[in-house]
């Protein structure tokens, strides 16, 4: 019999099974002796490896106006398709798909004296993602944790997207009544679902243009038919 641990304990709850079916069977047997056939252990297969599973958030009994939910969009610009265009003061972020056409999302953006703009690149992408409030922050904030692992109640969300060498990056939010509002220190936020949506289009090395609180277009976007 093999020496495994497994094996053996699944052999000997076998065997004891089947000997009792056979005093069972010989007590009430008047005919010819009974022969049991020899009983041969099968090694136990381990289970194959699963899929690490998302963590599970908790329902939030909020729901999106009809102008930030993600949705495409006519939206003429020179920009390449794969470009990242944030209209900072409509809370719109535009991913350009060509063809004159964008994917419009709803985001939170900075609160007054936290607004910025220029042009930078997605320079690192993460699921999950740990935060470390930098040490500006926290100057401003010492309450908050000098780390915190990933996960729902993490309020980088379900992804980031890291702009350059900056502080900032594109993210989610468990706090979804936050978007198209101006609450953070500066970062682009989205909800978990449409981070999602934007982190799977993107890569690194995507341009991403933060557009200032002066730029206003007359087009906002019209929702392409």
């Amino acid at each position: 019999m093999p020496n495994s641990s497994g094996t053996t304990a699944f052999a000997a709850a076998a065997c004891g099974a089947l000997a009792i079916g056979a005093i069972a069977f010989s007590a009430s047997a008047t005919a010819a002796p009974v022969t049991l056939f020899p009983f041969f252990t099968l090694p136990i297969e381990a289970a194959p490896p699963q899929a690490e599973a998302e963590p599970k958030e908790a329902p939030r009994a909020f729901e999106l106006s009809a102008r930030l939910r993600r949705q495409v969009v006519s939206y003429s610009t020179s920009e390449a398709a794969g470009t990242i265009i944030i209209d900072t003061p409509n809370t719109y972020l535009y991913l350009v798909l060509g063809n004159g056409q964008a994917m419009r999302y709803g985001i939170g953006v900075g609160r007054e004296g936290f607004t910025w703009s220029g042009t930078q690149t997605i320079t690192r992408k993460a699921e999950w993602p740990d935060w470390t409030p930098p040490p500006e922050m926290i100057a401003r904030q010492p309450y908050l944790p000098r780390q915190m692992a990933g996960g729902p109640g993490n309020p980088l969300g379900a992804r980031a997207m890291y702009l350059g060498g900056t502080i900032y990056r594109i993210h989610g939010t468990n706090a979804p009544e936050t978007i198209g509002t101006r609450v953070s220190s500066g970062c682009l936020r989205l909800t978990n679902d449409d981070v999602k949506d934007l982190y799977s289009r993107v890569s690194v090395g995507a341009r991403v243009i933060v557009l200032p609180m002066t730029h206003r277009r007359a087009d906002l976007g019209r929702t392409a038919r």
